[in-house]
């Protein structure tokens, strides 16, 4: 199932690399972006997450709470994590169940024939839990649309 805008978005509970769980509809009250990847320290999924870790003022000043999920163990992650020096938090969507629910999940990965890998996607979920903007990337090698997305959480932000 593919989720779009206006519909509320589907629950999940994840781990982050914290160890500490994390409950999708707990974060209501803040506007939430949702950043799928496939796989931590690859080139593409490190550039696309260094870049909202260089521009996280944005999205501070836009209420918002932006969370990386991907299927990777929360160890990998945390390694990742650390490494990179990202300030915000890693989900472990190890069994694949949030990004199953969200329609994000490769049948089979385009490189290695990998299954069950996570497709680059965004999702901007408003204060009330409903999803604003959704992104799934075409391929694994493109990110989602950065500008687009600052002008949803700015558009939140003047409309409360």
């Amino acid at each position: 199932m593919t989720i779009t805008t206006g519909q509320k978005a589907p629950d999940f509970a994840l781990f982050d690399t914290d160890k500490q769980k994390r409950v999708l509809h707990e974060q209501q009250g803040s506007n939430i972006v949702l950043l799928f990847f496939p796989l931590a320290f690859t080139s593409v999924c490190t550039a696309e997450l260094c870049s909202v870790r260089d521009n996280i003022s944005l999205y501070n000043q836009a209420d918002a709470r932006v969370f990386g999920i991907s299927v990777d163990s929360l160890y990998t992650l945390g390694r990742f994590k650390a490494e990179q020096q990202l300030n915000f938090p890693l989900l472990s969507d190890f069994n694949k169940e949030a990004s199953r629910a969200f329609g994000v999940l490769y049948d089979t990965f385009p490189s290695f024939e990998m299954q069950g890998v996570s497709k680059r996607a965004a999702f901007v979920i408003d204060k009330q839990g409903i999803v604003r903007y959704a992104e799934i990337c075409p391929t694994p090698k493109e990110q989602p649309d950065f500008a687009a997305i600052q002008r949803v959480l700015a558009g939140l932000r003047t409309n409360g």
